[in-house]
């Protein structure tokens, strides 16, 4: 019998459950270091903006919303407000939305 019948099923992950797995807030922050000095105020703005919307993309794609078109300001808000995170602009709901988009 070959080695790998012997191994146990591994239990399924986000990606191969059958329905969505409950949030449980996953999202816990990186060590932060120090941005690059000597750069435009605008590069630390966009830099921090995209930054929060890698990481509300993560979560919501974690908490079962996998398309751009499920993921309304409202619920991109209510994401934030949920792992800790201040409410994001308009701007940055775009954001999340095309990551979510262009990650496929």
């Amino acid at each position: 019998m070959p080695a790998a019948a012997l191994k146990p099923k591994p239990l399924p992950t986000q990606s191969t459950a059958k329905r969505s797995v409950l949030f449980d807030s996953p999202y816990e922050p990186v060590a932060k270091r120090p941005l690059p000095a000597g750069r435009p105020r605008e590069w630390y703005v966009a830099h921090n903006r995209r930054l929060k919307a890698m990481r509300l993309a993560i979560a919501l794609l974690d908490s079962g919303v996998h398309l751009p078109d499920q993921a309304r300001n409202e619920t991109i808000r209510s994401t934030a407000e949920r792992i800790g995170m201040r409410s994001p602009s308009d701007t940055t709901c775009h954001m999340v939305r095309a990551l979510m988009r262009y990650s496929r």
